[in-house]
């Protein structure tokens, strides 16, 4: 039996990248960062450990330095980054920003390894400044291996920021979501081995979780996630607004019968236009027409609904799948109790795609069993 890895699970929203991780097996929680409220909330609900720790303040990172762990992991906003230039090192180039925060952490700590995830935005922000210094900081200031990075003859960093993209609907859900993924191993720790790690985390999860939209789809939704009249009427305009502009924004229905193998649009914390670029078509019968408390005009004749949170769960691996007991088959997640849905979408929206980060983790935990020498694991 192989010791488990001890990690800390910062910016952890509802704990999605540790529940990857503890899917994994070999790997252990023992600190949590957390700010937002209610997600703090159902991570007390969901794992017995309150989070709320802000990363930012001195407390909290004389507290990791006093915690024995292995890895590090990180659900970072992506914030702007200064102009200093490269000499000052990653306390002056990242000054004002959450990644700072978790440069410091890892500097003074120097965890085995870490993994960071991040909007697909991450590489494109500032014409790509902000990713060059975040590669930079960790490979040259921190000296850590980042998995899909070398060195030239010259010691430049050579990496296609493109390659730290992963998208969810390949990891077995039909929701598409590109993240950014970036891992790295301790220099320190492991001195040269870590050059003989693979260069290329997981591009896809053999096992689907759905074959398609219509799979995960829980039709005669309840009433009050039907679309009114009115308010279809109003994205129709606003579609048609930006499309004689020649733009692509809008409404989505996502399940036309005419879509072969549908997915979904990724899910956003902002709630309305994450609801209205995932909106589902569900034949329910007795809605057309109906008069719905707090709705303005009758619901829609064409059962045009928003999605529901538990659908944003399943799309997020969350529900019928995370926390599903092995042995009796009882799916054990839920919100606290008088969680409002504005609350719920939001939480899934911010939270990472559980079964993609299980395979990142079943691959950290691989490179491990290479630098370590444990060719059983």
């Amino acid at each position: 039996m192989s010791r488990k890895y001890k990690m800390i699970d910062l910016c952890a929203g509802i704990g999605g990248i540790r529940r990857g991780y503890e899917l994994a097996k070999e790997f252990e929680n023992v600190l949590s960062a957390e700010i937002d409220k209610n997600a703090c909330l159902t991570y007390k609900h969901l794992y017995g450990d309150d989070p709320m720790n802000d990363i930012t303040t001195d407390e909290f990172k004389d507290l990791v330095a006093k915690t024995e762990y292995d890895v590090l992991l990180a659900g970072f906003p992506c914030q702007p980054f200064s102009r200093a230039g490269k000499e000052e090192g990653f306390h002056d180039k990242t000054r004002g920003t959450l990644f700072f925060d978790i440069a410091e952490i890892i500097s003074r700590t120097d965890p085995k390894a870490f993994m960071l995830e991040n909007v697909d935005n991450l590489i494109t922000h500032q014409k790509g400044k902000t990713f060059a210094t975040i590669i930079d900081v960790l490979v040259n200031d921190l000296d850590y291996k980042v998995i899909g990075v070398t060195k030239d003859d010259k010691g430049e960093l050579v990496y296609d920021p493109r390659s730290f993209v992963r998208n969810s609907r390949n990891f077995g859900v039909p929701q598409n979501r590109p993240r950014v993924y970036i891992m790295g191993f301790s220099r320190k720790r492991f001195g040269d081995a870590v050059d003989m790690l693979p260069n290329s985390l997981p591009t896809e999860r053999k096992e689907k979780l759905y074959k398609d939209l219509n799979d995960l789809l829980e039709m005669n939704a309840d009433d009050k996630y039907f679309l009114s009249e009115g308010y279809v009427a109003t994205l129709e305009r606003h579609r048609a607004r930006h499309e004689s502009k020649g733009n692509g924004f809008g409404y989505k229905i996502v399940n036309l019968p005419e879509i072969e193998s549908p997915v979904s649009s990724a899910l956003l914390a902002t709630g309305g236009s994450g609801k209205e670029r995932n909106l589902v078509v569900d034949p329910k019968e007795g809605v057309a027409g109906k008069i719905y408390p707090s709705k303005h005009t009758p619901l829609n004749d064409r059962g045009i609904r928003v999605m529901t949170p538990r659908e944003w769960g399943k799309l997020q691996g969350f529900i019928n799948y995370a926390f599903v007991d092995k042995e009796t088959g009882e799916d054990k997640f839920s919100f606290p109790e008088k969680m409002a849905d504005g609350s719920k979408y939001k939480q899934f929206g911010n939270a990472v795609t559980v079964p993609a980060v299980e395979e990142m983790a079943k691959f950290m935990r691989e490179c491990f069993f290479i630098l370590e020498g444990n060719k059983n694991g």
